[in-house]
């Protein structure tokens, strides 16, 4: 786990010894399937922010609307297992039709955020969504486990890992 956890900081705060001036914007994968990155992922490792603490067995569910647009549910129990599970629901878009792999999310209006994806699995069983100031980050994960030998690839072959 301590390893999932430095590859993870690899790739999102990659960089982060230079100035915030000269530090290169995260890249997207080149192209995202949409249709097939729809569904339930798991998160399995992220560096949390404010509204994430405390939260565990989360889950992100993406569905397709006929809009174009993306619901976005945010599945998790508060503190332990046992605890009732709790649903927020937001809404996605995609911001660069050419790539699929830049979105924006928004669970509370006006407030919307940036979604990068910036690494994933051929068969779509992992992904990595970054954050452009790199302070978050997220691997997701069709399963609720991953080999370590797999989230230790993560970011490997963009030059993270």
């Amino acid at each position: 786990m301590t390893r999932l956890i430095a590859n993870l900081l690899l790739l999102i705060l990659m960089g982060a010894c230079t100035s915030p001036s000269k530090q290169a914007a995260l890249k997207t994968v080149p192209h995202l399937d949409l249709p097939r990155f729809m569904g339930d992922w798991y998160v399995f490792a992220h560096i949390p922010y404010a509204l994430e603490k405390g939260k565990v067995a989360t889950l992100d569910r993406y569905a397709l609307r006929a809009d174009g647009r993306i619901d976005n549910s945010f599945l998790f129990r508060r503190g332990n297992l046992d605890a009732p599970l709790e649903e927020w629901k937001g809404i996605a878009w995609v911001k660069n039709r050419q790539s699929n792999a830049e979105w924006r999310v928004q669970f509370v209006w006006p407030f919307r955020v940036p979604f990068l994806v910036i690494d994933l699995d051929p068969a779509y069983q992992w992904a990595a969504i970054g954050y452009p100031n790199r302070k978050l980050g997220w691997v997701l994960s069709r399963k609720t486990a991953l080999k370590e030998a797999t989230y230790a690839s993560i970011g490997s072959d963009r030059g993270h890992g």
